[in-house]
């Protein structure tokens, strides 16, 4: 499972698992098994309780930004969502109109449990509007919380879907750039590097252009020379990029910190996330402490 469950069910999930080791120890025939119980569930709470922190952290530590004053890198943003031009997603069940949906859907064997038969979710980009500019979303492996959930059942199947919708007030946290226009970053040594590799897969061409004495070699006068010609095209390329429109983007970030999509307020998350990270902690030390004395 991906985004909302990862984090919007995880801390229940975790609870399951302390009752399963719970139950398994209170089932078992020798008190010997309680310290290790124990010590699990510690163990399961410091996990849990590292993962809460650091998305608690991410959230806190990291300012909101309007979008055409956000700087280049990791950001905030906080605006509303909308459909990209000519772009209009719809769920797909009940075919309603979203910027992202995730659904699942489960089937009733003949014991009565339900079981999963079919998940999913989209992976359309969309915008996120504020006061000052816009800004695509690519949500692709972004980790979301909705408060938009519906489940119905129909015979033997039941159905659940997770939505994002437009005019939803959304917080997005990822990697901003800028793509064309005055704002955006380029690699110009890198581009040039990039330009001369391209060249240099097509020999007969690189010799018709910069082979001044036609001893069928490129010498190093004349590599210096495709250098010159590869540096002016490159500021060329780049001059008509910043001449266009920029185009905002945010991403998941290439060093793995948190992506998350929410139409939840920052500060709900960060007050929701001190909660289980202290009720982790808890459980943390007071199973751990209780094993260690039973070790003892």
């Amino acid at each position: 499972m991906r985004g909302w469950f990862r984090i919007h069910s995880a801390n229940w999930l975790t609870g399951g698992i302390h009752f399963i080791i719970l139950a398994v120890a209170a089932q078992a025939e020798s008190t010997a098994v309680w310290p290790y119980a124990l010590a699990s569930m510690s163990l399961v709470s410091f996990a849990a309780w590292i993962a809460n922190y650091r998305r608690y952290r991410y959230i806190a530590d990291t300012p909101t930004s309007r979008i055409a004053s956000a700087a280049q890198g990791y950001v905030e943003l906080l605006g509303r969502a909308a459909h990209l031009p000519d772009a209009a997603l719809r769920t797909k069940f009940r075919q309603l109109p979203c910027v992202w949906y995730r659904y699942h859907v489960e089937e009733k064997g003949s014991d009565g449990k339900w079981s999963t038969s079919d998940t999913g979710e989209s992976g359309d980009p969309f915008l996120l509007i504020d006061a000052t500019g816009q800004c695509v979303i690519d949500p692709e492996q972004a980790e979301i919380i909705t408060s938009h959930v519906e489940t119905w059942t129909e015979g033997d199947y039941r159905y659940t879907e997770w939505l994002l919708l437009p005019q939803d007030r959304i917080s997005a946290l990822g990697e901003f750039s800028t793509i064309g226009g005055a704002g955006a970053t380029l690699d110009f040594d890198g581009d040039v590097g990039a330009l001369l590799a391209e060249w240099k897969k097509n020999q007969p061409q690189l010799r018709e252009r910069f082979d001044l004495n036609r001893d069928n070699s490129i010498d190093a006068m004349e590599w210096a020379l495709a250098r010159r010609q590869a540096r002016r095209e490159v500021e060329r390329q780049h001059q008509e990029m910043r001449a266009g429109s920029d185009v905002n983007v945010m991403r998941r970030p290439a060093d793995g910190r948190l992506f998350l999509l929410t139409n939840h307020l920052p500060e709900k998350l960060i007050r929701r996330y001190q909660l289980w990270t202290v009720a982790h902690i808890v459980i943390f030390l007071g199973a751990g402490g209780l094993s260690f004395a039973l070790f003892s």
